[in-house]
């Protein structure tokens, strides 16, 4: 395990308390577990926006009755066919589909298949993940 280093910080009082019912919110156990995450996430994504490779997860809602919408789909997911590691397809109601793609590779390539699907006409509702291993992290 690596060795533990204390430092102190100073913060407003008011932003500690809005911090301290967050974090219990959360249920972290405590303030360090909680700023530990925090700095974590903020290398994380620093990682992935240096371009060295990321991964992530497009999440789409859509009506499926929307005339060629599942036909754009399809074709658009077969043009980045080379970042899609995987899709899951769910019936979320008779009228309504979510689907959520697994994608590999750059932060620039992911974002613009994200960005082509969740525009695209008849999409409801769409969101980008992205993510990296996190390897150079304690």
């Amino acid at each position: 395990m690596a060795e533990i280093e204390r430092f102190g910080v100073s913060i407003p009082s008011s932003l500690l308390k809005s911090f301290d019912q967050l974090i219990t919110q959360k249920g972290y156990p405590n303030r360090s577990e909680a700023i530990r995450d925090l700095i974590r996430d903020s290398l994380v994504k620093q990682e992935w926006e240096s371009g060295t490779g990321t991964v992530g997860t497009i999440t789409i809602v859509y009506n499926h009755h929307t005339r060629e919408l599942s036909k754009v789909l399809t074709d658009l997911q077969h043009r980045f066919y080379q970042s899609i590691i995987s899709t899951v397809h769910i019936h979320m109601d008779e009228h309504n589909c979510l689907e959520v793609l697994i994608g590999k590779g750059r932060e620039n390539e992911l974002k613009k298949m994200s960005d082509r699907l969740i525009g695209t006409k008849g999409v409801k509702h769409g969101s980008l993940s992205l993510t990296t291993s996190g390897r150079h992290l304690a």
